[in-house]
């Protein structure tokens, strides 16, 4: 592991708590000090301010037109968490202004992601819509896109993946903010069709508290699940949402914390990243997504609890099929000729046991041990799914996109894609891909690194610039929780845990108790430790509160003893 620091206090430096604060902004590029410690609220934002003057005219247009003959909508929506939650905000809101509106989640395994043949023509004979607006997809989709408007169905797109070479121009409005999360997108969207239309509703009041909290909830959940850095609107919206979450009333994401055990607790983003959106996505992974928009919009509070139980399990369920499949790969990948860590740049796993839904969380794991590019296929209704995870220096998705004319489809961001392919082209594809990773991706690439914010002696750590760093927060992609690397002796060691997986380092700070340190999953360290032994670490810090009292603790991040 090479580590580096952006800067490094020494000890006889007297360095203020602002001081700090202002060299991590520094470190960010934070130019608008202000608004980026103070984000303005959505509520003083519309989708206006990202353009689209023509589109909204046009859109509104269309809507008066289906509200004024009683037409049907469709809100056709991704069945990830950020799809899920922006799909609620969206049918919700115009549920609420009177429309006559249906949700639609495609199922993953036998209609893949986004828009396909078969779902329109599903969405053409359960609904015949006047109109179809989608939440977090469509951007990639022009082929499907036209076909709608061939079988006469209008598209309106909100989107915000990354635009392909050629748009859907037969789509009657593009709402695309790659800034935004897709219940980003959908947010400022449904804002944009209440302030429309709100003089037209019994339901005013009561939509103009969801946007202020509910959905302000949901947006926040669908932008820390979708790994959207937290800066500019974004960053408003996940501290704005985080900060709404106490004055939340709706049945179901009350039933979602409490089975998650955080009912009552301060929801930050990593209870979203790793307990709320984990949840919402799991249904959609094993069985359909559908459920888990049900159970967000549902106000039958046991029909809420029922649904929460299920999604719960699955949840589960799913974490046990992760834990079975990931050693598998990794046995592939440690005894299979098929993988060979000293030539191949790039790993490319294939099962026909491994269910579609859980392959990208098989190719993140499997990425992140060997910290390489990783590929992983199953079998899927006659055809191969793909999905695909990467290193920091790698965009995987247009390392795909470089290789479509073996794909049938393909989308994603940098640091992840899915795809579908032919079985007949499967050998090429693997064989062309393989070639064109060891053109592309140097050892530097595949080289572990670490850049820590500050290299600081643990006596300069106090609870009062522990305080000034929780004014970056929240901390998500785009804005890390800020890291330092220091050295100390180990007063203490100890390890904990439902299986005994942790570990707890006490280290000898000067004049004073000792700091607490924890690190996940390394207990079997444990042994190899000694009292007064030398230790360097990187960490992160964080103030526990309990009973009135503050106490500084740490997680570290990564150790290495003399």
């Amino acid at each position: 592991m090479k580590i580096t620091h952006r800067y490094e206090v020494k000890e006889d430096e007297n360095i203020d708590p602002k001081t700090i604060l202002h060299l991590l902004l520094k470190n960010r590029n934070v130019k608008n000090i202000k608004e980026f410690l103070d984000p303005p609220s959505p509520l003083s934002m519309k989708i206006e301010d990202f353009g689209f003057k023509t589109e909204i005219k046009k859109t509104l247009k269309i809507l008066e037109e289906i509200k004024k003959n009683n037409q049907s909508i469709v809100v056709y929506t991704d069945y990830d968490a950020d799809g899920i939650t922006g799909g609620a905000i969206l049918w919700e809101t115009l549920h609420l202004l009177g429309f006559n509106v249906m949700p639609y989640v495609p199922h993953r395994k036998l209609e893949g992601y986004g828009f396909s043949i078969k779902g329109i023509d599903n969405v053409k004979k359960k609904y015949d819509p006047a109109l179809i607006i989608s939440v977090d997809h469509g951007i990639t989709a022009k082929e499907k896109v036209s076909y709608a408007k061939s079988i006469g169905i209008p598209i309106i797109i909100t989107d915000h993946h990354l635009k392909p070479d050629m748009l859907p121009t037969d789509a009657e409005a593009l709402f695309h903010i790659p800034a935004l999360s897709g219940s980003g997108v959908s947010y400022f969207f449904s804002k944009m069709v209440f302030d429309h239309f709100k003089l037209q509703t019994s339901n005013t009041g009561l939509l103009t508290s969801h946007f202020s909290t509910d959905y302000l909830a949901l947006a926040s959940i669908g932008t820390v699940a979708d790994l959207v850095p937290l800066i500019g609107p974004s960053r408003s919206i996940v501290k704005h949402g985080l900060e709404a979450f106490p004055q939340v009333k709706r049945v179901g994401l009350k039933e979602i914390l409490k089975d998650a055990g955080i009912e009552g607790r301060r929801v930050t983003p990593y209870e979203i990243g790793f307990m709320i959106a984990p949840r919402i996505n799991a249904v959609g992974r094993l069985e359909h997504a559908i459920d888990a928009l049900r159970l967000l919009c549902t106000r039958d509070p046991k029909k809420a609890h029922a649904l929460a139980a299920n999604i719960g399990e699955k949840n589960r369920e799913r974490q046990d099929m992760v834990t079975i499949a990931v050693e598998e790969a990794k046995q592939i990948v440690d005894h299979s000729k098929l993988v060979n860590l000293l030539t191949d740049k790039l790993i490319i796993l294939i099962s026909d046991t491994w269910h579609e839904g859980i392959i990208g969380l098989i190719a993140s794991k499997v990425a992140e041990s060997y910290f390489r590019p990783t590929i992983v296929m199953t079998q899927s209704d006659g055809f191969l799914k793909g999905s695909a995870r990467s290193v920091p220096s790698f965009h995987i998705t247009d390392f795909l996109r470089s290789l479509k004319k073996y794909l049938i489809d393909v989308g994603g961001h940098k640091g992840a894609a899915g795809f579908t392919i032919e079985k007949k082209k499967l050998n090429t594809f693997i064989k062309k891909a393989r070639q064109e990773a060891k053109k592309l991706i140097s050892e530097r690439d595949l080289e572990r690194k670490m850049e820590i914010d500050m290299k600081i002696p643990l006596s300069k750590i106090h609870l009062a610039w522990v305080k000034e760093l929780e004014k970056l927060q929240p901390f998500g992609m785009g804005n890390p929780q800020p890291t330092f690397y220091s050295k100390g002796t180990i007063a203490g060691a100890k390890i904990f845990g439902k299986k005994d997986e942790h570990l707890k380092l006490y280290i000898k700070k000067q004049n004073t108790f000792p700091l607490e340190f924890v690190s996940f999953y390394a207990a079997d360290r444990f042994t190899s430790l000694s009292k007064n032994q030398e230790v360097s670490f990187a960490f992160t810090l964080e103030i526990n509160r309990w009973n009135r009292e503050e106490k500084i603790t740490g997680k570290m991040i990564h150790f290495s003893t003399a």
